[in-house]
């Protein structure tokens, strides 16, 4: 094949890839609940709605790119590091839904790696030998002597996935930060806020391309040292979510 990576780049950006991503809102119907601009409110119009989505899909590409992001580059260029990554991306999530979603897609996406993408990946890296150990050793996961273990989360194993599949480092960075987009609107599709159409028009628009473009640049360099937390209202309404009287998400 002449570019073997843009194959791989359009499998994972694929919206039918079985990450389970679908279940989670990434704190968009509690923020709707909240603000009170959910489909049961039917005094908010349609316009306030969507002009409300996006300004949380703003905040909330920002808020992913500098929380996730760092790990996601830092597993793609040290794979071997992959265990410390999880286990430090865990002590760095606080918020006990977004630490829930971010589990399930990890498990979701090491399940994927052994029963399809591994045997397109390039078995002479150190991205593929990482993850398949780490893969080997989650279905024992037994405590170390400090009784910790591995949780597998979404970000890093995101990044050595993308290593051993030959992505570049811009495309995996970008592709990362799409699909998070992709899943808050349809998110907010599910939820009534909008229409496909309206949804893909956002999704196609130069703001968002610009919005994701900054965040690439801003956190090129950033060592998973300096991931913070840019909007913290984002863990509010990821960690607010459960306290909905009926909710159609899992987060």
């Amino acid at each position: 094949m002449e570019n073997p990576s843009l194959h791989a780049l359009l499998l994972l950006s694929d919206s039918q890839l079985p990450l389970g991503s679908f279940a989670f809102s990434s704190g968009l119907e509690s923020f709707l609940g909240h603000k009170k601009l959910s489909n049961t409110h039917l005094s908010s119009s349609a316009s306030a709605k969507v002009a409300a989505l996006q300004g949380f899909l703003e905040q909330s590409v920002a808020n992913v790119s500098s929380t996730a992001l760092p790990y996601v580059l830092a597993a793609y260029r040290n794979p071997e590091t992959l265990e410390d990554l999880d286990n430090d991306f865990d002590a760095s999530t606080p918020c006990t839904v977004a630490r829930r979603a971010s589990i399930t897609q990890g498990k979701a996406l090491i399940t994927l790696w052994e029963k399809a993408l591994s045997g397109s990946a390039n078995t002479t890296s150190s991205a593929f030998k990482e993850v398949a150990n780490f893969a080997t050793c989650l279905k024992t996961n037994t405590p170390d002597p400090f009784g910790l273990q591995l949780q597998a989360h979404f970000a890093p194993l995101f990044g050595v996935v993308c290593a051993a599949l030959d992505l570049s480092t811009f495309d995996t960075s970008y592709m990362f930060l799409l699909n998070h987009a992709k899943a808050v609107l349809s998110a907010g599709v599910r939820a009534s806020v909008m229409g496909p159409y309206q949804s893909h028009t956002i999704m196609a628009s130069t703001n968002l391309q610009g919005w994701i473009k900054e965040c690439i640049e801003r956190e090129a360099g950033s060592s998973v040292e300096r991931a913070a937390v840019t909007v913290p209202t984002m863990d509010l309404w990821m960690g607010r979510h459960e306290l909905l009287y009926s909710r159609i998400f899992n987060s």
